[in-house]
């Protein structure tokens, strides 16, 4: 297999949630950098057999170069954390690569107790071990920029600093009420941030080298990277590649990780970011699975019923009360069926924004159930899927929500994902690889609930990038 760098594999990484998953994948393969993402950590033999079902031209080939797995670390406690990653950390590590990366959201969403980061690092270094963690979070393509060490995120035409953004600052999970990612790690781990800013990254190259030399990387130290446009990606890249350690080097951070060593890679001659096909074709009719109560896949729900998809609303407290769950499975799936088979397009959702009131309905149903939050509702709307998609074979398909889009790869017995067409940045369209001969080579896109355009449901049946 031809090489980048060292090794045949360039770069495997792990994903905090699924939908960041699926942004790592995307980011890497248009790029140049052949992808795929896989839902439990591959085997070097499996490594080695697996072939695209779409290359990206003839000069790749259908072999991949970089490979992920999608987690669900995001939401885990560090105990969890404990459990879940050191044997795929373990298996991933018996796989030669230049680097992992331990990818997390351009928001970077955690806390001490949920979705530590730092705690995360701390198992990466038992099988990844590194003299200095480079720490990228800043993409400017997903509108999410660095500087003095500071997060910002971009909505509309506004830009806010994270601690003052309309949506993370009061996430229920993992509110940001600090946008200096050096105080917000500090609170997780013990290793000390070292921030390379701006004007750092405008040095010329001596002196960047020079301040990378005086790092004492003996404690496997965090070295945040500021990143306002592309050029300091760029730059980013050059620093991380060029002083990489000898063995797999452990890095840190948001989908722009690939994009800041694509682009020196590209700039160096040894990448060459491919003709990527830009349309799949418009699909006869799609299904929507929403399980996301995002305000964005609110619009994007109102959007695609104005066009004529029937709506088909799930009864959530039904779902996950176990006395009414499989009537109301039965319920939804002959009804979705008999639209289906009228030749039309179906969106099934759960929610339909933040303020619905059978959210707080349905929590309360889980509650009194003593079930784990977690997975309840995601699981019911993956099971149903599973079921219309055997009675009512489709060409394409639509998950949006992180839990739902996990619950859902795992019912569809999907064992790796491609990337199909981009679509919206972090949010292609996918093609299955599948266990079940009636899933595999699917067209599907697993979304995050803040995604794509009002339009997005939209570019999906038309199978083109996002409609603006």
């Amino acid at each position: 297999m031809e090489k980048i760098l060292d090794h045949p594999i360039f770069l495997s990484f792990y994903g905090d949630d699924f939908t960041g998953s699926t942004d790592a994948m995307e980011s890497l393969t248009l790029n140049g950098i052949p992808a795929a993402l896989f839902i439990e950590p591959p085997t070097p033999q499996e490594i080695d057999e697996f072939r695209l079902k779409n290359p990206l031209d003839e000069r790749s080939g259908s072999r991949i170069k970089a490979f992920g797995v999608a987690g669900v670390s995001r939401s885990l406690s560090p105990q969890e954390m404990d459990r879940e990653l050191s044997p795929i950390f373990k298996k991933i590590s018996r796989i030669p690569a230049d680097f992992f990366h331990y990818k997390v959201c351009s928001t970077f969403d955690s806390s001490p107790s949920v979705g530590n980061i730092g705690h995360a690092t701390d198992i990466a270094m038992q099988y990844f071990p590194s003299g200095i963690i480079p720490l990228i979070v800043g993409a400017p393509a997903l509108n999410r920029f660095c500087l003095f060490g500071n997060l910002f995120a971009r909505v509309g035409e506004v830009t806010y600093r994270l601690d003052r953004h309309p949506t993370m600052s009061k996430h229920p999970v993992t509110p940001m009420n600090e946008s200096d990612l050096r105080i917000h790690l500090g609170q997780q781990s013990g290793r000390k941030v070292e921030l390379f800013d701006i004007f750092s990254l405008e040095m010329p190259d001596a002196e960047q080298k020079k301040k990378i030399d005086a790092i004492d990387s003996r404690s496997g130290i965090f070295l945040l990277f500021d990143t306002l446009n592309q050029e300091h990606l760029l730059q980013t890249g050059k620093i991380v590649i060029e002083n990489r350690g000898k063995n797999t080097q452990l890095l840190v951070g948001s989908s722009g990780t690939e994009y800041a060593l694509a682009n020196y890679l590209a700039e160096k001659g040894i990448l060459n970011k491919p003709g990527f096909q830009a349309e799949a074709g418009r699909a006869d009719q799609i299904l929507i699975m929403a399980g996301s109560a995002a305000p964005t896949t609110h619009e994007q729900l109102d959007w695609c019923i104005s066009l004529g998809f029937y709506p088909l609303r799930i009864n959530t407290p039904r779902a996950v009360d176990p006395a009414g769950s499989a009537g109301e499975e039965k319920r939804v799936m002959e009804e979705a069926l008999k639209v289906l088979n009228e030749g039309k397009s179906v969106a099934i959702f759960s929610a339909l924004g933040p303020d619905d009131p059978e959210i707080a309905r349905t929590k309360k149903i889980i509650e009194n159930n003593r079930q784990g939050h977690q997975g309840t509702l995601a699981s019911f709307q993956g099971s149903l899927l599973k079921r219309i998609l055997e009675k009512k074979i489709l060409k394409r398909v639509v998950v949006a929500g992180g839990d739902t889009s996990g619950y859902v790869s795992r019912a569809l017995e999907i064992y790796a994902l491609e990337v199909r067409i981009p679509v919206a940045p972090g949010a292609p369209l996918c093609t299955a690889h599948s266990k079940n001969p009636v899933f595999d080579g699917m067209e599907i896109s697993l979304k995050g609930g803040q995604n794509g355009n009002r339009r997005y449901f939209e570019s999906i049946l038309e199978g083109k990038k996002l409609i603006p």
